[in-house]
């Protein structure tokens, strides 16, 4: 019998596996059907001749495979000057934002001061509060930029009006938030390598100190090279934030959109080159134009994401858990 009840449960446990498996199979294949329905819905509407959207028989494969869509979506928008402008804007605000969030996450995680518990409040309540709450102080500050006060000091001295400069429609307002540690996400890549820098053993700096490196140089020598993978992970999300901004950036440029911008206006500028079609007509055309551009704008970032997917999974196991 004791042989009989031990089959019996080997037979079980193997019959609950199987089973725990094929739920968890099932839920694996319903969460990726959620997450890439609309990429693929995407995907297969970019590549579709409007007509195929008329034919009840056409559902994914387009009969007719074109690329007249991202052509004409090209000439109406102009993707290279929009793709230009975003770059100028984000690459220099990636590697400065990069920098200032490391060195400010260090400083909370390996040293004491006045304070710093009120900061680092302050710093989570920047990732709480959402930015269309301080977009009017940040317009005032970047139309009268006064240089953090010193055009009011200068205009004390010489009796007059305040030294003011019009950073609007420039890339400078991005440069100095990042530059300044308010940039887009910097409170929550502050926080991230924070946690990163907290797992890490004192030891490697008391070792550097005995050897006779100072703060600055620990940081530099010791702490950065053994940071890579969060280093990536943020400066991945800082891409990806920046190349998909639109409130920041309708609100700052005046002309010469980035790309994430620039798409929104299609509609209107196809209103007014296509005057004389018809309503439905117009409504393919925009439909197909307008998920041919927006192909454009997520596929770097799709790319971005298949190609560094492990370090994300890494900075999960280390970051938001420690500390």
């Amino acid at each position: 019998m004791a042989m009989t009840y031990y089959k019996n449960k080997k037979a079980g446990d193997k019959a609950l596996e199987i089973i725990t498996s094929i739920v968890r199979a099932l839920f694996l294949l319903g969460m990726a059907y959620v997450l890439l329905y609309p990429v693929l819905f995407l995907l297969s509407n970019a590549f579709r001749d409007p007509i195929d959207r008329l034919d009840p028989t056409v559902i994914w494969i387009p009969k007719t495979f074109t690329l007249n869509n991202f052509f004409l979506s090209d000439q109406i928008l102009g993707f290279i000057p929009s793709i230009m402008k975003t770059l100028s804007m984000l690459i220099p605000s990636v590697i400065i934002q990069v920098f200032i969030c490391l060195m400010v996450a260090y400083g909370f995680a390996r040293f004491n001061f006045k304070f710093k518990e009120l900061l680092f409040s302050c710093l989570l309540f920047t990732i709480i509060v959402p930015v269309q709450t301080m977009i009017i102080p940040l317009y005032v500050n970047f139309r009268f930029f006064d240089f953090f006060g010193i055009g009011k000091i200068l205009a004390i001295f010489n009796g007059g009006e305040a030294v003011t400069v019009k950073l609007l429609n420039t890339n400078w307002p991005f440069y100095l938030m990042s530059l300044t540690g308010t940039g887009i996400r910097s409170g929550l890549y502050i926080f991230m390598v924070r946690q990163f820098f907290k797992s890490m053993p004192v030891e490697l700096e008391e070792s550097a100190f005995v050897d006779g490196c100072g703060p600055f140089k620990t940081f530099m020598k010791i702490m950065l090279p053994n940071v890579g993978s969060i280093v990536i992970v943020i400066t991945l999300f800082s891409i990806v934030w920046h190349w998909n901004d639109f409130y920041l950036s309708v609100m700052f440029y005046i002309e010469e959109y980035p790309l994430s911008v620039s798409v929104t206006m299609l509609q209107e500028r196809l209103t007014l080159l296509s005057q004389n079609m018809s309503a439905e007509d117009m409504a393919l055309a925009e439909s197909s134009l307008l998920e041919a551009a927006c192909f454009v704008v997520i596929a770097p970032v799709l790319l971005l994401y298949i190609f560094a997917q492990r370090y994300f999974t890494e900075s999960i196991t280390r970051t938001g858990i420690v500390g």
